[in-house]
């Protein structure tokens, strides 16, 4: 999640990522932001998985639609992959949550593919001090049905795109919130960025579950950062065009597997939001710069410059910050974000624009993987004695789940609800 080194401490994604591949073949919110209705976090309990290790639990969704999933492998023939020269396309992996008519007879989605899970074991637990052991990472579900037939009515579309390193999974909870409350979600993956991807057929140039390539914190090379936030953005506007394909009735899965019932037929592109975690952050700002198909944007801490090339020189805005934007943006930050100086900078440009349609807000008490599902899943890793305090209070922060959770939800869905409405 690029902004800090911090959690880039004693581990070399790239590193770590090769040799388990080879193994394995805010206590208040401010004005805007309240706290959701319903106690999300109350009745999951962490328990038991199939391996004998611990199985964490994700916050249910408090809309009132059932949700289901779908999960499309995306080839992009005119770009080819900007981090393994022998990938000769641009390949993406989304899973779509999206409001069910029905989920009796479906089965729950996993958080995480077996194969994923193998690798974030292998990599990520590192890379942010989760535990190495005692804990069953392929274990936790969702709450949402895969396969199941789309309600008979228009939705407004949001693209979520996660933090720098981390893989689309880890934003289930707020989008799983979204899709109970009458949204279409689309969570992207952007593979050789994303800390691991499994794809449903292999291809040269990669194995069937593809590892990241960072070896640190992206934002430590100005150029390496342009090529992330760069990719993601194009990421983003090829999906809106799959997208238009599958509403105008086409399958654009490139494997050719089937679609949930209708699923087409829920999508209204004339409603498209975007949202995104740090680096995601970054990208959905300056793709709705870009591509005037997005309404309404979310940054969750992500900066809106790039890094210096050298030190003491004057950070490069991106556009959106230079010129400002005429659509809707907020931007939602953590009280205990390591470098929050330097991300001020970037925020105070984008805000001192006139016309008043950046609106910006901070959870006291939480950190910066307070916007994704660690906010959930650390503080069980802690009630199990597998994580230390201060370990999960570098990550999520002090607040607890049970305010977190709603707070973050509350402001993205009421940010959505007021400019891209659910009718």
């Amino acid at each position: 999640m690029f902004g800090t080194t911090d959690g880039y401490q004693g581990a070399d994604r790239r590193t770590v990522a090769k040799a388990a591949v080879g193994a394995f073949g805010a206590a208040l919110l401010s004005a805007g932001c309240g706290v959701a209705n319903g106690s999300p976090t109350k009745g999951h309990p962490a328990g038991a998985g199939h391996g004998g290790g611990l199985a964490l639990r994700l916050p249910a969704p408090t809309g009132p639609h059932p949700i289901g999933a779908a999960s499309l492998y995306l080839v992009d023939r005119a770009r080819r992959d900007p981090w393994e020269p022998g990938i000769a396309v641009r390949e993406v992996m989304v899973t779509v949550f999206y409001p069910a008519r029905t989920v009796r007879g479906y089965p729950v989605a996993p958080h995480m593919t077996r194969g994923a899970a193998d690798l974030f074991r292998a990599v990520d637990v590192r890379v942010h001090r989760l535990p190495s052991k005692g804990v069953d990472w392929a274990a936790t579900r969702t709450h949402a049905h895969t396969g199941a037939p789309a309600q008979p009515v228009r939705r407004p579309v949001l693209l979520y795109t996660p933090g720098g390193g981390d893989a689309r999974t880890l934003g289930t909870g707020t989008a799983e919130e979204l899709a109970s409350r009458g949204y279409v979600v689309v969570a992207l993956d952007h593979p050789g960025d994303a800390g691991e991807v499994e794809f449903p057929v292999a291809r040269a140039g990669r194995g069937r579950v593809r590892p990241t390539v960072f070896r640190g914190d992206p934002r430590a090379d100005p150029q390496q950062f342009r090529t992330v936030i760069g990719t993601r953005i194009a990421d983003i506007r090829f999906v809106l065009d799959r997208l238009t394909a599958l509403a105008a009735g086409r399958n654009p899965d490139a494997a050719g597997r089937a679609l949930p019932e209708g699923l087409g037929r829920a999508l209204d592109l004339r409603r498209v939001g975007v949202y995104g975690h740090s680096a995601g952050g970054t990208a959905a700002a300056e793709a709705m710069y870009e591509d005037r198909r997005i309404g309404a944007a979310v940054n969750l801490e992500g900066y809106l410059d790039l890094p210096a090339e050298r030190p003491g020189r004057e950070r490069e805005l991106y556009p959106v910050a230079r010129h400002g934007v005429d659509r809707p943006l907020l931007l939602l930050g953590s009280e205990h974000f390591p470098t929050r100086k330097e991300l001020e900078g970037s925020w105070s440009a984008m805000l001192a624009h006139p016309g008043g349609r950046t609106r910006r807000h901070q959870i006291d008490g939480a950190a910066h993987w307070v916007f994704c599902d660690y906010a959930a899943l650390a503080p069980q890793l802690q009630d199990a004695g597998l994580m230390p305090a201060g370990d999960r209070a570098a990550l999520v922060g002090t607040i607890g789940p049970d305010a977190s959770v709603p707070m973050v939800r509350r402001c993205v869905h009421g940010f959505f609800a007021r400019h891209l409405p659910a009718r």
